[in-house]
């Protein structure tokens, strides 16, 4: 039995949308672990540049009515419907409450994956109209969905808010420690002391107020310190006018949207990578920045703060606040300046993604998760 994901654009690494990120490195798990896997794009853009592939992907067109489906797509799904389990990705897209019908007509199965858009904040933005939306579509998908899978705990509280009898699949996505081998010269030669961000500028979401505001709080106790912004966004231009705001110029760099070896070079450089969300699914950015044995500032809205909390992998803190991002920041900063304590934080870092994030194991959840929908093997043979 074949699974084929289907998400809003190309699942294409080299973007800033995390959920296509997260999609093309499942799929890749899977199809090279045997499994028969497929990704579906709903895209405008047909043209076929993203990276080569161990699975196969298919194009299709987005109509301008956000929940009509193109012929061509509605012909798969009542093709496949009898022998393939979907997974849809990504919350409150009108088209994919279209889909869901349209597989449970043909007695097809399907799994959905909301990838933080239940989260609390994330409810609260656009809340009248979230909640009218609910009402009349996403609930009836939800009940629809043979299961949904959740990416952490405040997803989960978020779920149980709009259905409280559904009970998910709560499985973390996985990540390969092994890309980012970091040298403990490369750990260790690092000047002046540097904190990173790394993902889409969406201001709010990714708590980047926060970010430059606790960081400026910071830089008043340590005033030699850096702050280097990695990605693009709709929020570029507000982060300029707040940067000149509180007035870290010679403190700060944006460096714009940055990938594969270039990204992960800047990465190598910095202290700490700060990530203070309101809302996630779950950042890979903060997995990938570990993996490279960096410490890592966070918020319980990411969902990987216990896992930071539990193996020493860094700094949490309860939301996205200013003062707390500053605090937090300063003990890291007086704890990296002690004798060891890089190397001990650093190897803290990368055994929390080789142990607690560990591809193998979630693809074997997954397994379990598509298994009660009735999936034999997911091996081709």
């Amino acid at each position: 039995m074949q699974i084929i994901h289907i998400v809003l654009g190309k699942a294409n690494p080299a973007r800033m949308n995390g959920v296509n990120k997260v999609v093309h490195e499942l799929a890749t798990w899977q199809s090279e672990a045997g499994w028969d896997v497929q990704i579906w794009g709903i895209t405008k853009d047909q043209d076929h540049n993203y990276p080569s592939r161990s699975f196969s992907t298919l194009l299709f067109d987005a109509p301008a009515n956000p929940f009509a489906l193109a012929p061509a797509l509605k012909q798969a799904i009542v093709q496949k419907a009898a022998t393939t389990i979907f997974h849809l990705h990504g919350g409150f897209i009108p088209r994919f409450a279209a889909i869901a019908s349209l597989i449970k007509k043909h007695s097809g199965r399907f799994v959905f994956t909301p990838h933080g858009s239940y989260n609390t904040l994330a409810l609260r933005k656009n809340k009248w109209v979230k909640t009218i939306y609910l009402a009349l579509f996403e609930s009836r998908l939800l009940k629809k969905a043979g299961g949904v899978h959740c990416l952490g705990a405040s997803e989960v509280e978020g779920l149980h808010k709009i259905l409280p009898d559904v009970q998910p699949y709560l499985i973390p996505y996985g990540y390969d420690a092994a890309q980012n081998i970091t040298t403990e010269a490369e750990q260790t030669q690092k000047n002046p002391f540097t904190v990173s961000f790394c993902g889409r500028l969406d201001v709010f979401t990714k708590g980047l107020d926060v970010l430059l505001e606790g960081f400026a709080q910071f830089r008043e106790q340590v005033p030699e310190s850096q702050l280097w912004v990695i990605g693009d966004g709709a929020g570029k231009n507000e982060l300029h006018q707040l940067s000149e705001k509180l007035q870290l110029k010679g403190n700060i760099h944006f460096w714009g949207g940055r990938f594969g070896e270039e990204k992960q070079n800047l990465l190598k450089q910095s202290h700490v990578f700060a990530h203070p969300s309101r809302n996630e699914g779950l950042p890979t950015s903060v997995l990938e920045a570990a993996s490279m044995g960096i410490p890592c500032l966070v918020t319980h809205a990411t969902n990987v703060a216990q896992n930071i909390a539990a193996y020493q992998a860094g700094a949490v803190i309860e939301e996205a606040q200013a003062a707390d991002f500053s605090n937090a920041l300063h003990q890291l900063y007086t704890q990296l300046k002690q004798i060891d304590a890089p190397s001990i934080l650093s190897n803290n870092a990368r055994s929390m993604v080789i142990e607690a994030y560990n591809w193998p194991r979630q693809l074997a959840q997954f397994e379990t998760m598509y298994q009660a929908l009735g999936l034999e093997h997911p091996n081709k043979n």
